[in-house]
C-alpha cells in the first residue's frame, strides 16, 4: 500500500536525559522523525542507544526535556500528564514485550478494555472481524495464562488496534516469543500495514523483526545516524546495520 503524503508522526529536536549534574546522561540528542500515515518503520540500535526512552516518549509515557512530538496534528508533547493519558488511550496503540496483560480478565477483555476505560462502546462488527483476523476467536473467552505467548501478544495487539489508532508503537514485541511465534507476529503486522493502512513504529534489536518493516532508522549514541528501505529482507537489514554502526 502507497504512503500517503500527510505525516502521522513528526518529532523536532527531541532530547531527554537522565540523573542530575554533573553525572547527567544524555539519551537522546536532538532527534528529529516522520513518518507518513501508513508507514511501517523499526528502529534499530545498540543496548542503550535510547530506543525504548523514545517510544515511551512518543506515547507520553515520558517527558520530554525539549523538543515537540506531534501525533496526528496533536502536540504530544506540551499535553498535561491527564490530557496525554486520555489521548493516548484514544489514538495511540501501544505493544510492549511482556504483553502486559491483565490476567484476571479473558482474552476479549483484555482486547476491550481501552474501550470500557474510556466508556465508549465497543463496535461489535469491527470487533469480530479483528478478533477473526488475529485468529482469536476460539480464545476469545480464556484467559491469558492459558494462551500461548504468540497468543498472548495477538491479544495485545488487538488491544492496540481496538481504538483504530493514530499509530501503533511496539517495544521490542517478539522479545518474549520463541522464533516461530516471533516470525508469525511480524506476519500480522505486515498484514495489518498492508490491508488496513495502520501506522507502525516498532523498535527491535533483531534484524528478523526489523525486516518487516519498509525502512529502518538506527539510533546511535543518542542520535539517528542513518536511515534505509529493508526490502523485507533480514539479510539485507543486517549488512546495513553493521555498515552503519561502523561508519
Amino acid at each position: 500500500m502507497a504512503e500517503e503524503a500527510s505525516p502521522v508522526l513528526e518529532v523536532k529536536g527531541l532530547c531527554k536525559g537522565f540523573g542530575a549534574a554533573p553525572n547527567r546522561t544524555t539519551v537522546l540528542d536532538r532527534v528529529d522523525l516522520t513518518l507518513a500515515r501508513g508507514a511501517f518503520a523499526a528502529v534499530m540500535g545498540p543496548s542503550g542507544s535510547g530506543k525504548s526512552t523514545l517510544l515511551h516518549l512518543l506515547a507520553g509515557l515520558l517527558a520530554a526535556d525539549s523538543g515537540e512530538i506531534r501525533v496526528g496534528g496533536a502536540s504530544v508533547s506540551s499535553m498535561s500528564d491527564r490530557d496525554a493519558t486520555v489521548f493516548r488511550r484514544r489514538r495511540i496503540g501501544l505493544v510492549f514485550q511482556d504483553f502486559n496483560l491483565i490476567p484476571t480478565l479473558t482474552a476479549e477483555e483484555n482486547i476491550v478494555l481501552p474501550l470500557l476505560l474510556d466508556r465508549r462502546p465497543a463496535d461489535r462488527p469491527a470487533l469480530e472481524a479483528l478478533l477473526e483476523r488475529l485468529d482469536l476467536t476460539r480464545r476469545r473467552h480464556y484467559l491469558p495464562s492459558a494462551l500461548s505467548g504468540g497468543e498472548r501478544q495477538r491479544v495485545a495487539i488487538a488491544r492496540a488496534l481496538v481504538t483504530r489508532p493514530e499509530i501503533v508503537l511496539a517495544d521490542e514485541p517478539t522479545g518474549n516469543l520463541d522464533s516461530p511465534a516471533g516470525r508469525a507476529f511480524c506476519d500480522v503486522l505486515r498484514r495489518i500495514n498492508a490491508d488496513e493502512g495502520c501506522t507502525i513504529l516498532l523498535v527491535s534489536h533483531d534484524p528478523v523483526v526489523a525486516a518487516a518493516a519498509r525502512r529502518v532508522h538506527l539510533l546511535k549514541d543518542g542520535r539517528f545516524a542513518g536511515a534505509f528501505d529493508t526490502g523485507h529482507d533480514a539479510a539485507l537489514v543486517s549488512q546495513r546495520y553493521l555498515e552503519l554502526m561502523e561508519g
